[in-house]
């Protein structure tokens, strides 16, 4: 697996958001879960954001996921393209 694909420690993918989704008042209690995907990319089902995960380091940034909210998850790219 290279660099760009590192898979996230189970420990931060459970705690990180979407930080799009986190206000959300009608997703129930925890809007925000990621799900990773490809083993390079953090999606929210709540938003549609999809975050690149470069160098083992999630992209968390609203305008990141924004660029890729409507591709589809099966042609994201693998690995996520340097910014």
């Amino acid at each position: 697996m290279s660099d760009t694909q590192s898979v996230v420690d189970p420990k931060l993918l459970a705690i990180l958001r979407c930080p799009v989704a986190v206000h959300y008042r009608d997703k129930g209690d925890d809007p925000g879960k990621l799900e990773l995907v490809k083993g390079c990319w953090l999606v929210s089902a709540d938003s549609g954001y999809k975050y690149p995960i470069r160098n083992g380091l999630p992209i968390m940034l609203i305008s990141e996921g924004e660029k890729w909210k409507d591709v589809a998850v099966y042609d994201l790219p693998v690995p996520p393209p340097a910014e």
